[in-house]
C-alpha cells in the first residue's frame, strides 16, 4: 500500500483527485464472507415427497350423488336446484338413510354413496366449501372433485 503524505514541492497547493479504494475493497471483501456463511444457514429445506398427479377416469355409480356448483353459487343436484345449504344437508341425509335402508335390504354389503362435485373454475371457494360441510354434517365420508383432465394426457 502506498500513501502519499503532503506534497512534492512541485505543485503547492493542488488537489489531489486520487481516491484510496483499499478500505472498500476490504469492506466489500468481509460482507462477502459474512453473506457466504450466513446464507447456508438461513436457507432451511424440508425435504418433502410431492404426491405424482394421474389422472384415473372415475367409475360412475347409479347410487353416487352428482353435484354442480356454478359461479353464483348455485348448488344443483343432477338437474334440480338446491335453494340453501340446509335443503341440500337434508337431502342428502334422506337420501343416504333411503339407500342404507335398501343395501341392508337386498343383504349386500354396505358401501355408502359418493358426493361427486363439478365446479365452475370461477366458482369462489366459500360455495364449494359449504357444500362440502353440508355433504359431511349429512352423513357422506367420501367427497370427491370432478375435473378435466390436463391438456394432452390420455386416459386408458
Amino acid at each position: 500500500m502506498a500513501m502519499s503524505v503532503g506534497s512534492d514541492g512541485d505543485s503547492d497547493g493542488a488537489i489531489m483527485s486520487e481516491i484510496n479504494t483499499t478500505p472498500l475493497v476490504d469492506v466489500m471483501l468481509v460482507l462477502l464472507i459474512i453473506f457466504l456463511i450466513t446464507v447456508p444457514v438461513v436457507i432451511q429445506t424440508v425435504p418433502l415427497k410431492l404426491p405424482v398427479v394421474t389422472n384415473i377416469p372415475t367409475t360412475t355409480k347409479p347410487e353416487n350423488v352428482p353435484l354442480s356448483v356454478d359461479k353464483n353459487c348455485d348448488v344443483f343436484w343432477g338437474l334440480g336446484k338446491m335453494e340453501s345449504n340446509d335443503a341440500l344437508r337434508e337431502k342428502g341425509s334422506a337420501y343416504l338413510l333411503k339407500e342404507v335402508d335398501r343395501l341392508k335390504a337386498a343383504g349386500a354389503k354396505i358401501e355408502l354413496p359418493e358426493v361427486h362435485i363439478r365446479a365452475d373454475s370461477d366458482t369462489e371457494y366459500r360455495c364449494v366449501g359449504g357444500v362440502i360441510f353440508a355433504m359431511q354434517r349429512a352423513g357422506y365420508q367420501k367427497i370427491g372433485f370432478i375435473s378435466e383432465p390436463p391438456i394432452g394426457t390420455v386416459t386408458r
